[in-house]
């Protein structure tokens, strides 16, 4: 990174491709709005703290270091526009797990779970706090989310998972058959565990939303301008861009599932892996009818290889997961946002679960790359003696999993005796994913595991085995 050839090398690859997923017309949902974008930087500038990327890491991270010292002078630079990453093509869930569950968390984090639960559970209420308190019409809904079976050996797992709730004093309530199609109705659901605790929100509002916040403090954010280096100066960062650069005492480096094109080092944390997401047209009264879901809740079924779906606030059904995509050398780009097999793919598995949808028609599709470490938590780190840190990794759940960064982040800058920088979670990484080829083989023999694990009741194979022996794993 900066000073050294192959950091050069990347940060070119980063600017590339930055340069190149600006110009790539996107087809999320949640990303059409009709707000000019901001003036990208055209001067060299000076600041206290730089943030690179205008997602949900970026922008809960100069929130909450402005929300410390309203007096930081923060600048924000974005490749493209607000949100124009993960944060802008998720499926809108809001769920309080730091830990990507409670099984993941007790297996990764035994000694730290009561505290995890209760700082996820404050960072939930402090999310939803932040909404309110900054006007962000961003569709939030309280709605709780549903865990559905859909075969038997997953109401196995429900049960043995709603224990493990009680246990740790957690909601949860198990559903069976009539109670769970009594709420969403489908012919496949054989039984579900209710959470009351989780939300949605309209992604691409919630991004925004947290932007004109920033505004309103004077945190300068310049969309267009993808960042091309990033080198020491005369003790400070320097982050160059195609028309400008910002000289900065510390960095921080928001940029998820594209970190490894400009800081080579955060490879060995993640893979980016590809989700896709359908959107139907807005149901009718008499469709809404036909399935119910009054309360609007998030769903998601509960094999190995999973949907989620959701509700928007114009009543169209979101369904998106199951078909976790990983190109080789962590490749990334616009040229893989759409996968017409995945999209057949889910549509399929979407006539399956509502049968009597069959008149619904799909108006949207669209893709994007998330990152995933062998632990499913977030990744954090450091580079440049300490100047630069960062954040990556949320695998799925990072609408809320990014504001508890941005604290993490916030402190690790201005706060180096929180008590959040000792938590396992934080000062420790996860295990290393291998270099290629043997990343793309172990990706590959891990998916084709997991779709037999789901063919076979669920039961683990030899490799799914070996894998949770060593407490490393993929997922989307």
């Amino acid at each position: 990174m900066g000073d050294s050839a192959s950091g050069r090398a990347a940060a070119r690859r980063y600017a590339r491709v930055a340069a190149a997923t600006g110009a790539h017309h996107n087809a999320s949902f949640w990303l059409d709005h009709g707000s000019p974008p901001r003036p990208s930087l055209t001067d060299e500038v000076t600041a206290d703290i730089a943030i690179v990327g205008a997602g949900y890491t970026g922008l809960w991270t100069a929130l909450a270091l402005t929300d410390h010292d309203p007096g930081l002078r923060v600048v924000v630079l974005e490749a493209a526009r607000v949100g124009h990453g993960a944060s802008g093509r998720n499926g809108g869930f809001v769920e309080a797990s730091l830990t990507h569950g409670l099984h993941n968390g007790l297996a990764h984090f035994p000694d730290e779970i009561d505290e995890l639960l209760r700082l996820g559970r404050e960072n939930f209420a402090g999310l939803v706090d932040d909404v309110r308190r900054h006007g962000i019409d961003c569709d939030l809904g309280l709605t709780g989310t549903i865990d559905v079976a859909t075969a038997p050996w997953q109401l196995d797992e429900l049960a043995a998972s709603a224990e493990v709730h009680a246990r740790l004093g957690e909601k949860a309530t198990l559903l069976d058959a009539t109670e769970v199609r009594a709420q969403v109705d489908s012919p496949t659901y054989l039984g579900g565990l209710a959470h009351p605790d989780g939300a949605i929100v309209h992604p691409g509002r919630l991004a925004r939303g947290l932007a004109g916040a920033l505004d309103a403090r004077g945190v300068t954010i310049h969309e267009g301008s993808p960042v091309s280096g990033v080198r020491r100066q005369r003790g400070r960062v320097r982050l160059d861009t195609p028309a400008g650069a910002v000289l900065a005492d510390r960095a921080v480096l928001a940029t998820n599932a594209y970190s490894h094109l400009l800081l080579r080092r955060t490879s060995r944390h993640f893979v980016p892996i590809y989700d896709y997401i359908l959107l139907t047209e807005p149901l009718t009264p008499d469709q809404r009818a036909r399935i119910g879901w009054a309360g609007r809740q998030g769903v998601a079924d509960s094999g190995s290889q999973f949907h989620y779906y959701r509700l928007t606030a114009d009543d169209r059904i979101l369904w998106g997961g199951y078909d976790a995509v990983y190109r080789f050398g962590n490749g990334i780009g616009p040229r893989f946002d759409h996968r017409r097999a995945t999209y057949d793919l889910l549509a399929r598995h979407f006539r399956a679960t509502f049968p009597q949808l069959h008149d619904l028609r799909f108006a949207r599709w669209w893709g994007g790359p998330i990152a995933t470490t062998t632990r499913f938590t977030a990744a954090f780190g450091e580079a440049l003696s300490g100047r630069v840190v960062y954040a990556l990794g949320y695998t799925g759940l990072g609408v809320a999993a990014t504001r508890f960064a941005g604290r993490v982040l916030r402190d690790w800058v201005l706060v180096p005796d929180s008590a959040l920088l000792d938590l396992r979670l934080v000062s420790t990484p996860p295990f290393p994913f291998p270099p290629e080829p043997l990343r793309w083989t172990g990706v590959e023999l891990t998916r084709r595991a997991i779709a037999r694990s789901d063919r076979r009741d669920g039961a683990r194979g030899p490799w799914l085995r070996l894998l949770d022996h060593f407490g490393v794993g993929f997922d989307s």
